[in-house]
């Protein structure tokens, strides 16, 4: 319906237009094709830049949006409030309902901002014939709360770097003890909710304070730099480390199950700072005393856990500096065994006290022997012969476990050929690899390198890998042993049954021969439930044309349930135990 001139008319149109024409807001009326129909001196001077307030009458923005653009044709990237505000005006109709908006654009060649109000306007029929709106300049406003939000961005930076130089020490940049103690009580609640353990290590500097008397305090503080940086690359994201001062650092290390996570961790960082300290021209060496405190066991509280922790490390350095002290002296006798063991197991590798033993492998059936598995031993000077399970585990944890699988093969391979050119018949030699091991980029060439030195037919060689070391990493397992399977030599899955392996991969898998877990030997035919799996090995294996070998065989029901059910290859005290190169060569003389 078109804009009657009338409908406004109609109001006392001298009294209102005394009051719109001299208020600073502006005013103004459109129709609802955005034309004015009215507009008040402010709007006219403020925002359209119109000659007098007749001008707008019959316009709409983009008039005035054009005159604008054309002022200033430097700025082609302005927008001006012509090209902005009119879907303000529309969602007003459309919507039925006065509304708020704020606006901006550019007027004079500067940004203005402007708080609007509007809201639709009727005729006497209640029809909607335009709209009436008031605006007001609010780009000082704006500008008082933008320098406003600065400063308050200001004063927060300020006050995060204040609250950080409070909770961190100047010279490392390390928490400090406010810090720390806020994150080991942390830590403790945690621990306690999660029925678990925290270890808290208090470290100090052996002999520190003859540095800084001899070089000075600033050698001293590139020392303590230099340790700060060495220990940070053992450092979880999930634990902290701490200067609290001096030469005083203390460690959280969380999720603690055992004390061999604790000693493991201990001899990494006495291992990444024992190198040379290079400072200017200096060279210097830094040992240092540890003390170890576990939460719950040693304290339950922050405070009581630092105490026995400091007290901890003065028992070290009671001992002799250079080595650490648990709080606890259960664990503390279990760790410096763990750290002797470690020690001599180095030794051993030097000193050559790693040897192999056989465990010979039969033909139930013929009484044949038809091959004998190759086995790590410890023959330490004092304590004597010290098995597998004492030592691998601790092998894997110092990185020590790849040059030990390497000895052991070299080891097996060089007494292997001195019972084949003695006329011998040993069958296949069997050899455990690590997973480690299959990791190693070089390992096919240490192989194809040994044998032919050894002139070793490959195909009297096996090796046996478990299948959960395969399951780790299960597509690379399966390329490392193709190639080794290429080589002539054979594969066997030892422990089968205890690694949950997938058979999608086990037929990828170039293996000939799967070997039943002891576990599954141990309470045949007694026990229904390894009957039923032991039997399912077997008739796997029969179903993929695999060979099978049961291990762990110790008594003659055991031997004879293997063979009625078609599992004729045994391994086992039943037959001998692992024995040394001397007695296996008796045991090949007897078989000749």
């Amino acid at each position: 319906m078109p804009f009657e001139l009338k409908d406004l008319q109609e109001h006392n149109s001298e009294l209102l237009n005394l009051l719109t024409q001299h208020l600073p807001d502006m005013l103004w009326v459109k129709d609802l094709e955005g034309k004015y129909v009215y507009a008040n001196q402010a709007i006219c001077d403020g925002l359209l830049m119109a000659k007098d307030v007749n001008e707008p009458i019959g316009k709409g923005d983009v008039f005035f949006a054009l005159r604008e653009r054309e002022a200033h044709q430097d700025k082609p990237d302005w927008h001006t409030f012509g090209e902005l505000c009119f879907n303000s005006d529309i969602d007003v109709i459309e919507q039925n309902k006065a509304m708020k908006f704020e606006e901006y654009g550019n007027v004079k060649g500067k940004l203005m901002y402007l708080e609007v109000y509007k809201a639709p306007f009727y005729n006497k029929k209640g029809e909607i014939i335009g709209t009436v709106g008031a605006g007001r300049d609010i780009t000082q406003l704006k500008k008082i709360q933008s320098d406003l939000q600065r400063s308050l961005k200001k004063l927060d930076d300020q006050r995060e770097a204040l609250d950080y130089q409070a909770n961190h020490d100047k010279l490392t940049d390390l928490p400090n003890r406010v810090l720390f103690l806020d994150r080991l009580y942390q830590s403790i609640i945690l621990a306690q909710r999660n029925k678990q353990k925290v270890a808290l290590l208090f470290i100090d500097l052996d002999h520190f304070k003859e540095i800084n008397d001899s070089f000075g305090h600033d050698i001293g503080d590139k020392i303590l730099l230099e340790f700060t940086k060495r220990i940070h690359t053992k450092i979880l994201p999930t634990d902290t480390l701490s200067r609290l001062g001096g030469d005083e650092f203390c460690v959280i290390l969380n999720d603690i199950n055992d004390v061999e996570t604790i000693s493991i961790f201990i001899s990494e960082i006495v291992e990444v700072c024992k190198g040379a300290f290079m400072v200017d021209t200096q060279v210097l060496y830094v040992s240092m005393s540890i003390g170890v405190a576990v939460y719950p066991n040693d304290g339950e509280s922050a405070r009581t856990l630092l105490k026995n922790a400091d007290t901890a490390m003065y028992k070290a350095k009671d001992n002799g500096r250079n080595t650490y002290a648990f709080y606890d002296e259960e664990m503390s006798s279990k760790a410096m065994e763990r750290i002797y063991l470690e020690t001599e197991l180095r030794k051993a590798f030097v000193n050559d006290h790693l040897c192999v033993y056989f465990q010979p492998q039969m033909n139930a059936l013929t009484n044949e022997l038809i091959g004998m598995e190759a086995l790590v031993r410890w023959e330490h000077p004092t304590m004597g012969l010290i098995f597998p399970n004492k030592f691998i585990p601790l092998a894997e944890a110092a990185g020590l476990i790849v040059e030990l699988d390497r000895i052991v093969i070299t080891k097996a391979i060089a007494q292997y050929k001195k019972w084949k050119l003695a006329g011998y018949k040993p069958g296949k030699i069997s050899i455990n690899l690590t997973a480690k091991q299959l990791e190693e980029d070089d390992f096919i060439s240490f192989l194809t390198t040994l044998f032919a030195s050894k002139k070793c037919i490959h195909e009297n060689i096996e090796f046996e890998v478990t299948e959960s070391q395969i399951m780790k990493n299960p597509e690379k397992s399966i390329a490392i042993l193709k190639q080794i399977n290429e080589l002539g030599i054979s594969i066997a899955i030892d422990d089968f049954g205890t690694g949950y392996s997938s058979l999608a991969y086990l037929k990828k898998l170039p293996i000939n021969k799967l070997k039943i877990d002891k576990s599954f030997i141990d309470d045949l035919p007694n026990n229904s439930d390894d009957v039923i799996i032991t039997k399912s090995i077997i008739s796997l294996c029969e179903n993929l044309n695999l060979s099978v070998l049961a291990e762990g065989v110790e008594t003659i029901e055991q031997r004879d349930f293997l063979l009625e059910n078609g599992c004729h290859l045994i391994q086992g005290y039943l037959y001998s135990k692992a024995v040394n190169a001397q007695d296996m060569t008796k045991i090949l003389q007897a078989k000749v």
